[in-house]
């Protein structure tokens, strides 16, 4: 977990907006495996060590449904700590007949799955960084079959399930974006991020501390989507963490230098890429 911590600026926390709060509940705990660390009637901070929250829900008032062809959310990423615990959750999926997607990306082994309005969830396990292979700067990273019998043998079947393991945290965010040139210029010039793989002229994955991505952007709705409604189902902010003042403070500066939309609200720093993906930046 080296590329999610100081001195990494990393993805720390994602909210995302749901129709029904004690639905999505239902789902995220008994489906997915989180704990609830704070609950209102409306929010809900969840979490896997009983001490930090990287996923939060939120029933807006007058939800609406997800709305397709927009900007926001295409999924956010969990990352555990072990192949045997990837294992070990597809046994729990298979179990209650989880429909889910699957991915050997070459840096990692992925399930994909949607919760109840939609949203997307990858659920990962990082191989290690020594097997990862780097050309020219950039990360190769495929769609591969994953081989889930060589998977399912790390794991234990007849091991109660325990929900997600303390040490996962919030892996990776992948976003739907109106374009990609002044996108890439904000998350880079912005942010700071690095690109580290580019797919085709539809997608590209950037990071910092040459992870293989921190964040994925694409333009796969559409050159030119619209931003979705403020209280449709979706993303309604991730957070990213920086190892210091400083850090955060000259990415501020520069997001300022380049007209970039950035303010402080209720003492948080929160800004917008070019298509209006709410991002807090913390220490």
């Amino acid at each position: 977990m080296r590329f999610h911590q100081k001195p990494v600026t990393y993805v720390d926390h994602v909210k995302i907006k749901v129709e029904s709060l004690e639905r999505s509940l239902k789902y995220y705990q008994e489906i997915i495996g989180f704990k609830v660390l704070e609950k209102t009637e409306t929010s809900a901070k969840l979490t896997t060590d009983g001490k930090t929250s990287i996923l939060s829900l939120e029933q807006p008032e007058n939800a609406l449904p997800k709305q397709g062809r927009t900007t926001g959310l295409y999924h956010f990423a969990i990352l555990l700590p072990n192949r045997s615990d990837l294992a070990n959750i597809v046994f729990h999926f298979i179990e209650n007949k989880i429909q889910l997607g699957s991915s050997d990306h070459l840096v990692s082994e992925a399930l994909y799955l949607s919760d109840p309005d939609g949203n997307g969830i990858e659920i990962y396990i990082d191989r290690d960084p020594s097997q990862w292979h780097w050309s020219n700067g950039e990360v190769a990273m495929t769609v591969d079959p994953l081989n889930f019998q060589d998977l399912l043998a790390n794991g234990n079947q007849q091991q109660p399930w325990n929900g997600l393991p303390a040490g996962t945290v919030m892996g990776h965010i992948h976003l739907h974006v109106a374009e990609l040139t002044k996108t890439e210029e904000y998350y880079t010039q912005g942010l700071g991020f690095e690109v580290v793989c580019r797919y085709g002229g539809q997608a590209l994955f950037i990071s910092t501390g040459k992870y293989h991505h921190h964040i994925g952007l694409n333009t796969w709705n559409g050159v030119g989507a619209p931003a979705p409604a403020e209280n449709s189902v979706g993303l309604q902010f991730f957070t990213l963490m920086f190892p210091n003042e400083e850090a955060r403070s000259q990415t501020v500066s520069n997001l300022e230098n380049m007209g970039a939309r950035v303010s402080v609200e209720d003492n948080e720093v929160v800004t917008y890429d070019p298509s209006g993906n709410c991002i807090k930046l913390v220490i």
